[in-house]
């Protein structure tokens, strides 16, 4: 009787999870944090429903309530009280961040604390380093600004990051930590790179969150085109030999081509879900459109189906609920 094969076979309700192909785990999660030295309440991100700007006092109670779900990891991204064109509360060791990693530390020591080193979000002009005049009018300085993430990752690490995240997408911009790093002693500290980042349409919600809307131009020169899957692949390359612990790919769901390949390099690889992509499914859902739980744990096994070991994701822990 033709078809001999017959996959349907193994399709049996109670056959089904013997041949699962991908699984998705509480531990390949990792929860993004926000926290507001302005704060003194949460305050909801209108457009990121579920998602709070947090203020630093529940820092260690907020990082309780992680661990209680399973989720193993966090990423810290803040908002300062005050800014200014060099993004120097970036790396003030009474700044926000700084204070939420040993928080979060003291509270729960084991919890995973990966922190944003970036300074969109303190600096008055909303781009990710020092600004400057070139012949193309004011953009990003390249070698000034890694002295400035250099700073920052120093920072992080001496507050107790167990991970630091470069995400302005300079040139050298992993060798540059990495000896500032090692010179001040924390030859430990990891870095997991932003690698393969794009200018992306995606990350709008996210610039509501962490006040980081840019005043002029955009972050093109610095952030890659979404047509060039061959540059992302070199960014990645480049950052693997500069030193770095784990690469990232971001954003997620609409790059899982360019996520195949930088996994194809060899190192741990990190998937941001970005704020766009999580306000799609979370608006989709409250018109009724689709099953938040069914599409948001759809797109994540999608993620780590194209090769991420790790996925930054504002669902980390609504999904880790419905995985248990």
């Amino acid at each position: 009787m033709f078809p001999e094969r017959r996959l349907r076979r193994l399709r049996k309700r109670n056959i089904q999870p013997l041949f699962q192909e991908t699984v998705l785990r509480i531990d390949d999660m990792v929860a993004p944090l926000f926290f507001d030295e302005s704060a003194t309440v949460p305050v909801e991100i209108a457009s990121m429903p579920g998602q709070y700007r947090y203020p630093l006092g529940m820092a260690g109670g907020i990082a309780q309530l992680v661990a209680k779900t399973g989720v193993r990891a966090v990423i810290l991204f803040g908002i300062p009280a005050r800014k200014d064109a060099g993004g120097t509360e970036a790396y003030n060791p009474e700044g926000i961040i700084q204070q939420a990693v040993r928080a979060i530390k003291a509270a729960v020591p084991d919890l995973v604390v990966i922190t944003d080193v970036c300074a969109c979000e303190y600096t008055d002009h909303g781009h990710c380093g020092i600004v400057g005049k070139t012949p193309c009018g004011p953009d990003l300085l390249n070698d000034p600004s890694l002295e400035l993430m250099a700073l920052i990752a120093v920072s992080h690490a001496e507050a107790g990051a167990d991970i630091v995240a470069p995400s302005c997408m300079l040139d050298g911009m992993v060798m540059a930590i990495r000896e500032e790093l090692d010179c001040e002693g924390f030859e430990d500290t990891a870095i997991m790179s932003y690698s393969s980042k794009f200018a992306s349409a995606l990350y709008g919600p996210f610039r509501d969150a962490a006040d980081s809307g840019f005043t002029f131009g955009d972050r093109t020169t610095y952030q890659m085109s979404p047509a060039n899957p061959r540059e992302a692949f070199l960014e990645s390359e480049m950052d693997l030999k500069e030193g770095a612990d784990i690469l990232m790919v971001k954003p997620a769901g609409m790059y899982l081509d360019i996520l195949q390949s930088v996994a194809s390099l060899g190192l741990p690889v990190a998937a941001y879900q970005v704020s766009g992509e999580y306000s799609m499914i979370k608006a989709a859902a409250a018109n009724g459109w689709i099953d938040e739980k069914a599409v948001a744990l759809e797109s994540l096994i999608a993620i780590k189906r194209a090769g991420a070991d790790l996925i930054i994701t504002y669902f980390a822990l609504d999904a880790a609920g419905w995985l248990k």
